[in-house]
Protein backbone atom coordinates (compact mmCIF):
# COMPACT_ATOMS: atom_id res chain seq x y z
CA UNK A 1 0.00 0.00 0.00
CA UNK A 2 2.84 2.39 0.52
CA UNK A 3 4.22 1.83 -2.62
CA UNK A 4 1.20 2.06 -4.25
CA UNK A 5 0.62 5.48 -2.69
CA UNK A 6 4.15 6.65 -3.76
CA UNK A 7 3.08 5.97 -7.56
CA UNK A 8 0.07 8.04 -6.58
CA UNK A 9 1.17 10.86 -5.15
CA UNK A 10 4.51 11.25 -7.00
CA UNK A 11 1.97 11.12 -10.17
CA UNK A 12 -0.31 13.44 -9.03
CA UNK A 13 2.59 16.12 -8.25
CA UNK A 14 4.05 15.10 -11.53
CA UNK A 15 0.78 15.82 -12.88
CA UNK A 16 0.99 19.66 -12.13
CA UNK A 17 3.95 19.87 -14.43
CA UNK A 18 1.06 19.08 -17.09
CA UNK A 19 -0.94 21.96 -15.47
CA UNK A 20 1.42 24.59 -16.05
CA UNK A 21 1.44 24.59 -19.37
CA UNK A 22 -2.70 23.76 -19.93
CA UNK A 23 -3.44 26.83 -17.92
CA UNK A 24 -1.84 29.30 -20.58
CA UNK A 25 -3.93 27.43 -23.40
CA UNK A 26 -7.69 27.75 -20.92
CA UNK A 27 -6.69 31.71 -20.31
CA UNK A 28 -6.59 32.38 -24.02
CA UNK A 29 -9.20 30.15 -25.14
CA UNK A 30 -11.21 31.99 -22.19
CA UNK A 31 -10.97 35.31 -24.06
CA UNK A 32 -10.86 33.98 -27.77
CA UNK A 33 -12.53 31.28 -27.92
CA UNK A 34 -9.70 29.33 -29.75
CA UNK A 35 -6.67 26.67 -29.14
CA UNK A 36 -3.41 28.29 -29.29
CA UNK A 37 -1.19 25.98 -30.29
CA UNK A 38 1.66 28.20 -29.61
CA UNK A 39 1.81 27.96 -26.03
CA UNK A 40 4.41 25.59 -26.25
CA UNK A 41 6.04 27.69 -28.22
CA UNK A 42 6.03 30.82 -25.64
CA UNK A 43 6.90 27.99 -22.83
CA UNK A 44 10.50 27.66 -24.96
CA UNK A 45 11.11 31.56 -25.42
CA UNK A 46 10.22 32.18 -22.11
CA UNK A 47 12.51 29.92 -20.42
CA UNK A 48 15.37 30.25 -23.29
CA UNK A 49 15.74 33.90 -22.97
CA UNK A 50 15.76 33.66 -19.41
CA UNK A 51 18.48 31.19 -19.04
CA UNK A 52 20.37 32.61 -21.92
CA UNK A 53 20.14 36.16 -19.92
CA UNK A 54 21.23 34.54 -16.50
CA UNK A 55 24.54 33.27 -18.48
CA UNK A 56 25.14 36.25 -19.62
CA UNK A 57 25.30 37.66 -15.94
CA UNK A 58 22.22 39.31 -15.32
CA UNK A 59 20.86 37.89 -11.83
CA UNK A 60 18.30 35.74 -11.90
CA UNK A 61 15.63 38.83 -10.61
CA UNK A 62 16.24 41.45 -13.45
CA UNK A 63 16.31 38.59 -15.64
CA UNK A 64 13.03 37.04 -14.48
CA UNK A 65 11.63 40.54 -15.17
CA UNK A 66 13.52 41.73 -18.56
CA UNK A 67 12.22 37.83 -19.82
CA UNK A 68 7.95 38.76 -18.47
CA UNK A 69 8.96 42.39 -20.68
CA UNK A 70 9.82 40.60 -23.81
CA UNK A 71 6.39 38.47 -23.28
CA UNK A 72 4.61 41.33 -22.79
CA UNK A 73 5.61 43.32 -25.92
CA UNK A 74 4.87 39.50 -27.50
CA UNK A 75 1.56 39.64 -26.11
CA UNK A 76 1.21 43.52 -27.49
CA UNK A 77 2.70 42.35 -31.11
CA UNK A 78 0.22 39.41 -31.24
CA UNK A 79 -3.34 41.30 -30.51
CA UNK A 80 -2.27 44.12 -32.81
CA UNK A 81 -1.10 42.23 -35.60
CA UNK A 82 -2.83 38.69 -35.24
CA UNK A 83 -5.85 38.94 -33.38
CA UNK A 84 -7.39 42.66 -34.10
CA UNK A 85 -7.33 41.52 -38.01
CA UNK A 86 -8.90 38.39 -37.61
CA UNK A 87 -11.92 39.75 -34.58
CA UNK A 88 -14.67 37.39 -35.11
CA UNK A 89 -13.32 35.25 -37.71
CA UNK A 90 -14.03 31.67 -37.60
CA UNK A 91 -12.21 29.49 -34.33
CA UNK A 92 -10.25 27.60 -37.23
CA UNK A 93 -8.97 30.60 -38.49
CA UNK A 94 -7.53 31.87 -35.33
CA UNK A 95 -6.24 28.51 -34.79
CA UNK A 96 -4.34 28.39 -37.95
CA UNK A 97 -2.83 31.74 -37.11
CA UNK A 98 -1.29 30.42 -33.57
CA UNK A 99 0.07 27.57 -35.82
CA UNK A 100 1.72 30.17 -37.67
CA UNK A 101 3.14 32.39 -34.81
CA UNK A 102 4.12 29.13 -33.18
CA UNK A 103 7.00 28.91 -35.87
CA UNK A 104 7.34 32.54 -36.06
CA UNK A 105 8.03 32.22 -32.37
CA UNK A 106 10.37 29.16 -31.85
CA UNK A 107 12.60 31.16 -34.85
CA UNK A 108 12.59 34.05 -32.78
CA UNK A 109 13.90 32.25 -30.04
CA UNK A 110 16.95 30.22 -32.67
CA UNK A 111 17.96 33.27 -33.97
CA UNK A 112 17.73 35.36 -30.49
CA UNK A 113 19.94 32.74 -28.03
CA UNK A 114 20.73 29.45 -30.42
CA UNK A 115 19.98 25.79 -30.43
CA UNK A 116 22.06 24.61 -27.97
CA UNK A 117 20.82 23.06 -24.74
CA UNK A 118 21.18 24.93 -21.33
CA UNK A 119 20.95 23.55 -17.87
CA UNK A 120 18.93 25.49 -15.52
CA UNK A 121 19.41 26.04 -11.91
CA UNK A 122 16.11 27.46 -9.82
CA UNK A 123 17.64 26.34 -6.37
CA UNK A 124 15.03 23.56 -5.86
CA UNK A 125 16.47 20.24 -5.24
CA UNK A 126 15.16 17.03 -6.56
CA UNK A 127 15.50 15.18 -3.49
CA UNK A 128 13.25 12.33 -1.76
CA UNK A 129 11.22 14.35 1.00
CA UNK A 130 9.41 11.47 3.01
CA UNK A 131 6.13 12.71 4.39
CA UNK A 132 4.19 10.25 6.85
CA UNK A 133 6.78 7.40 5.45
CA UNK A 134 6.25 8.60 1.95
CA UNK A 135 8.68 9.47 -0.43
CA UNK A 136 8.22 12.11 -2.53
CA UNK A 137 9.84 14.79 -4.68
CA UNK A 138 10.72 18.03 -3.18
CA UNK A 139 10.87 19.41 -6.74
CA UNK A 140 7.72 18.20 -7.59
CA UNK A 141 6.11 19.53 -4.29
CA UNK A 142 7.46 22.61 -5.04
CA UNK A 143 5.92 22.61 -8.24
CA UNK A 144 2.75 21.99 -6.87
CA UNK A 145 2.58 24.85 -4.35
CA UNK A 146 3.76 27.31 -7.05
CA UNK A 147 0.54 25.75 -9.46
CA UNK A 148 -1.63 25.82 -6.26
CA UNK A 149 -0.89 30.09 -6.00
CA UNK A 150 -1.07 30.52 -9.32
CA UNK A 151 -4.57 28.87 -9.69
CA UNK A 152 -6.06 30.65 -6.91
CA UNK A 153 -4.43 33.93 -7.92
CA UNK A 154 -6.20 33.50 -11.80
CA UNK A 155 -9.35 32.24 -9.79
CA UNK A 156 -9.82 35.63 -7.97
CA UNK A 157 -8.89 37.62 -10.78
CA UNK A 158 -11.78 36.07 -13.24
CA UNK A 159 -14.40 35.52 -10.90
CA UNK A 160 -13.84 38.81 -8.94
CA UNK A 161 -12.82 41.63 -11.13
CA UNK A 162 -14.07 43.73 -13.77
CA UNK A 163 -11.55 42.63 -16.04
CA UNK A 164 -12.76 39.18 -15.53
CA UNK A 165 -16.30 39.78 -16.39
CA UNK A 166 -15.03 41.80 -19.49
CA UNK A 167 -12.90 38.32 -20.40
CA UNK A 168 -16.08 36.24 -19.97
CA UNK A 169 -17.84 38.73 -22.29
CA UNK A 170 -15.80 38.68 -24.29
CA UNK A 171 -15.77 34.54 -24.36
CA UNK A 172 -19.00 34.29 -25.14
CA UNK A 173 -19.49 37.19 -27.84
CA UNK A 174 -17.03 39.55 -28.88
CA UNK A 175 -19.23 41.58 -30.93
CA UNK A 176 -21.79 41.88 -27.92
CA UNK A 177 -18.93 42.69 -25.61
CA UNK A 178 -17.71 45.38 -28.23
CA UNK A 179 -21.35 46.45 -28.82
CA UNK A 180 -21.85 47.17 -24.87
CA UNK A 181 -18.46 49.16 -24.39
CA UNK A 182 -15.66 46.45 -23.91
CA UNK A 183 -12.13 47.13 -24.99
CA UNK A 184 -11.35 43.77 -26.98
CA UNK A 185 -8.20 44.81 -27.96
CA UNK A 186 -7.14 45.85 -24.23
CA UNK A 187 -8.77 42.51 -22.37
CA UNK A 188 -6.81 40.03 -25.64
CA UNK A 189 -3.62 42.18 -24.49
CA UNK A 190 -4.01 41.34 -20.99
CA UNK A 191 -4.51 37.87 -20.97
CA UNK A 192 -2.42 37.20 -23.76
CA UNK A 193 0.11 38.66 -21.33
CA UNK A 194 -0.90 36.43 -18.34
CA UNK A 195 -0.65 33.43 -21.02
CA UNK A 196 2.69 34.83 -21.09
CA UNK A 197 3.56 35.28 -17.47
CA UNK A 198 2.07 31.46 -16.71
CA UNK A 199 4.09 30.28 -19.82
CA UNK A 200 7.39 31.66 -18.03
CA UNK A 201 6.84 29.89 -14.55
CA UNK A 202 5.99 26.77 -16.30
CA UNK A 203 9.38 27.10 -18.97
CA UNK A 204 11.35 27.68 -15.61
CA UNK A 205 10.05 24.66 -14.45
CA UNK A 206 10.17 22.34 -17.01
CA UNK A 207 13.80 23.82 -17.93
CA UNK A 208 15.07 22.83 -14.34
CA UNK A 209 13.79 19.34 -14.25
CA UNK A 210 14.73 18.35 -18.36
CA UNK A 211 17.09 21.22 -19.84
CA UNK A 212 16.60 23.89 -21.70
CA UNK A 213 15.71 23.05 -25.22
CA UNK A 214 13.70 22.83 -28.01
CA UNK A 215 11.92 19.73 -27.45
CA UNK A 216 10.18 22.04 -24.78
CA UNK A 217 8.13 23.41 -27.51
CA UNK A 218 6.66 19.64 -27.73
CA UNK A 219 5.39 20.26 -23.93
CA UNK A 220 2.16 21.34 -25.21
CA UNK A 221 1.30 18.12 -26.44
CA UNK A 222 1.69 16.36 -23.26
CA UNK A 223 -0.97 19.46 -22.31
CA UNK A 224 -3.90 17.84 -24.27
CA UNK A 225 -5.42 15.06 -22.69
CA UNK A 226 -4.95 17.82 -19.28
CA UNK A 227 -7.03 20.00 -21.41
CA UNK A 228 -9.74 17.43 -22.89
CA UNK A 229 -10.29 15.84 -19.18
CA UNK A 230 -10.60 18.90 -16.81
CA UNK A 231 -12.26 21.52 -20.11
CA UNK A 232 -10.87 23.88 -21.89
CA UNK A 233 -12.46 26.50 -20.35
CA UNK A 234 -11.80 26.30 -16.87
CA UNK A 235 -8.63 27.40 -14.50
CA UNK A 236 -9.67 24.91 -11.98
CA UNK A 237 -9.96 22.14 -14.22
CA UNK A 238 -6.45 22.51 -15.68
CA UNK A 239 -5.16 21.82 -12.28
CA UNK A 240 -7.91 18.84 -11.47
CA UNK A 241 -7.40 17.02 -15.10
CA UNK A 242 -3.08 17.22 -14.71
CA UNK A 243 -3.55 15.39 -11.54
CA UNK A 244 -5.63 13.05 -13.54
CA UNK A 245 -3.54 12.60 -16.06
CA UNK A 246 -0.09 12.78 -13.87
CA UNK A 247 -1.66 10.10 -11.49
CA UNK A 248 -3.24 7.43 -14.31
CA UNK A 249 -0.25 7.45 -16.54
CA UNK A 250 2.12 6.12 -13.53
CA UNK A 251 -0.35 3.92 -11.88
CA UNK A 252 -0.91 2.28 -15.75
CA UNK A 253 2.84 2.21 -16.06
CA UNK A 254 3.82 0.74 -12.81
CA UNK A 255 0.56 -1.80 -12.88
CA UNK A 256 -0.48 -2.24 -16.52
CA UNK A 257 2.84 -1.76 -18.38
CA UNK A 258 4.28 -5.13 -17.34
CA UNK A 259 1.15 -6.94 -18.67
CA UNK A 260 1.51 -5.78 -22.08
CA UNK A 261 4.98 -4.15 -22.27
CA UNK A 262 6.61 -1.04 -20.75
CA UNK A 263 6.20 2.73 -22.54
CA UNK A 264 2.63 2.62 -22.36
CA UNK A 265 3.12 5.87 -20.18
CA UNK A 266 3.82 8.07 -23.21
CA UNK A 267 0.25 7.03 -25.25
CA UNK A 268 -2.07 6.47 -21.92
CA UNK A 269 -2.97 9.87 -21.20
CA UNK A 270 -4.46 10.28 -24.97
CA UNK A 271 -6.23 7.05 -24.58
CA UNK A 272 -7.91 8.32 -21.65
CA UNK A 273 -8.43 11.63 -23.12
CA UNK A 274 -10.44 9.60 -25.72
CA UNK A 275 -12.53 7.78 -23.54
CA UNK A 276 -13.26 11.49 -22.15
CA UNK A 277 -14.32 12.72 -25.36
CA UNK A 278 -16.80 9.81 -25.96
CA UNK A 279 -18.73 10.07 -22.62
CA UNK A 280 -18.22 13.90 -21.25
CA UNK A 281 -16.55 15.84 -24.49
CA UNK A 282 -16.73 19.30 -22.39
CA UNK A 283 -14.67 17.45 -19.46
CA UNK A 284 -15.11 17.54 -15.85
CA UNK A 285 -15.65 21.37 -15.91
CA UNK A 286 -15.62 22.77 -19.24
CA UNK A 287 -18.90 24.67 -20.32
CA UNK A 288 -20.79 22.46 -22.83
CA UNK A 289 -22.13 24.02 -26.17
CA UNK A 290 -25.59 25.03 -26.20
CA UNK A 291 -26.91 25.69 -29.91
CA UNK A 292 -30.13 26.14 -30.91
CA UNK A 293 -31.95 24.15 -33.71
Amino acid sequence: MDFFLEVLLGGMLAGVMYSMVALGFVLIHKASGVFNFAQGSMVLFAALTYVSLVERGLPAWLAFAVTLALLVLLALAVERGVLRPLVNRPPIVLFMATLGLSFIVEGAAQSLWGTQVHELDLGIEDQPFEIAGLMLSEFDLAAAAIAAGLVATLALVFDKTRIGLRLRAVADDPLAALAVGVDLRRVWAVVWSVAGFVALIAGLLWGARSGVQFSLAFVALKALPVLIIGGFSSVPGAIVGGVLVGAAEKLAEVYVGPLIGSGIENWFPYALALGFLLVRPHGLFGEPAIQRV
